[in-house]
């Protein structure tokens, strides 16, 4: 089973710039697909985007395309997601997940504990 942990978080202003990343831990964990959900206050946990383990098939939610990018590092069995342009209503925790990529949480073995994303306007 792979354990992740993200790291990254913060409180930033519209309009800037933030990068998360997740670190995996375990025998397959650099051999999964990869995705970043996300819960804001009151929601229920949504997709963002997702990586295959190879790194060349990417995804992205309509809300977050062209402003994030998802990307891997398997020799530091890590992901990132890089955000530019945040925006208000990208408030929320941050997940990191391992699985089968796709926008249903119940493809995924394995989640991380999150990290928050706070934007202020």
């Amino acid at each position: 089973q792979v354990q992740l942990e993200e790291s990254g978080g913060g409180l930033v202003q519209a309009g800037d710039s933030l990068r998360v990343s997740c670190a995996a831990f375990g025998r397959s964990a650099g051999s999964s697909g990869m995705a970043w959900f996300r819960q804001g206050p009151g929601k229920e946990r949504e997709f963002v985007a997702g990586i295959s383990w190879s790194g060349t098939s990417t995804y992205y939610a309509d809300s977050v395309k062209g402003r994030f990018t998802i990307s891997r590092d398997n020799a530091k069995s890590t992901i990132y997601l890089e955000m530019k342009n945040l925006k208000p209503e990208d408030t929320a925790v941050y997940y990191c997940a391992a699985g089968v990529v796709s926008e249903h949480p119940s493809t995924y073995k394995s989640w991380g504990q999150g990290t928050q994303v706070t934007v202020s306007s």
